[in-house]
């Protein structure tokens, strides 16, 4: 896992605001051992700071601007409101007790991102699932969840889809496994209802829907779904977001990320066009 879980806050804030104090540390010469001196800490959290993976001090920002000479009274109230935001946890914690510690990165990830693009195979991609969906999903993988538990749950996926509707939203680039659309969930109404929705959001401009169709006995995503997360910002990589039964994996380095991206290149070359997509959903609503 290259980007460890957080207890609160903005992830993506705390990777900005860590690669800036790197590069502040870098021009200034000094290595990580003498900026820890500086601030009575260790070298390693000066490594994890940098690379986002701990919570900031906001006297431990001030004291490590100065030691780099940062004076400029602008760019410290820009740093240390960069510390406020990386520390202000996100409107998903409420949702905390329903969710797996090591999902709520994802969130934070997913609401900063530019473009998000993902492979799902057992099912249609939470970003475009419908409500009554939603909810069969969430009660086949947790059969023993109070309905209390399971619709707060479902209301959290909702909200989570909303920036994907509005007109200046991200982008969502989905490959569907085929299976994923002919495998009744919640039974034949739910099912036309979530095929309905898929020809609805497939007319949004920010929204591009491909299908792997079973044709393709042999693919490149072999392995199962996976998301690749983009940022606006030039200086965060992209992440690759693989969930596994008891957790995630978070990848962040080029070497890792590369195999991802020639994956999904070659899935969206081997998928239906986004006009054929619509016309075999169209007709396994049909035959419904």
């Amino acid at each position: 896992m290259s980007i460890d879980p957080p207890g609160s806050g903005s992830t993506v804030r705390r990777i900005m605001l860590g690669a800036s104090l790197r590069r502040l540390r870098e021009a200034s010469g000094l290595d990580r051992a003498q900026a820890g001196f500086h601030i009575r800490a260790s070298e390693s959290k000066i490594s994890r700071m940098e690379l986002g993976r701990v919570g900031f001090k906001t006297r431990d920002v001030e004291d490590l601007l100065t030691l780099y000479g940062v004076v400029d009274d602008a760019e410290r109230r820009a740093l240390l409101e960069m510390v406020r935001e990386a520390n202000t946890p996100g409107w998903w914690h409420k949702y905390s007790a329903e969710l797996p510690s090591w999902f709520t990165t994802y969130i934070g990830l997913e609401e900063a991102a530019s473009v998000i693009r993902t492979y799902e195979v057992q099912f249609v991609p939470g970003l475009l699932q419908t409500a009554s969906y939603a909810r069969s999903v969430f009660q086949l993988g947790n059969p023993d969840a109070s309905p209390e538990r399971i619709e707060r749950r479902v209301h959290m996926r909702m909200q989570r889809q909303e920036r994907f509707t509005q007109k200046d939203g991200p982008r969502l680039w989905a490959v569907i496994d085929e299976a994923a659309l002919k495998r009744t969930i919640g039974g034949r109404e739910v099912m036309a209802e979530q095929l309905q929705h898929l020809l609805e959001v497939a007319a949004l401009p920010n929204i591009t829907l491909q299908v792997m169709p079973f044709r393709f006995g042999k693919h490149a995503a072999e392995g199962g779904a996976f998301s690749i997360l983009r940022f606006p910002e030039s200086d965060l990589s992209d992440v690759v977001y693989v969930e596994q039964l008891w957790g995630a994996l978070y990848l962040d380095k080029r070497e890792d990320i590369d195999p991802y991206l020639t994956a999904m290149e070659q899935l969206c070359v081997e998928s239906t066009t986004p006009g054929g997509t619509v016309e075999l959903i169209g007709g396994l609503l049909r035959k419904m």
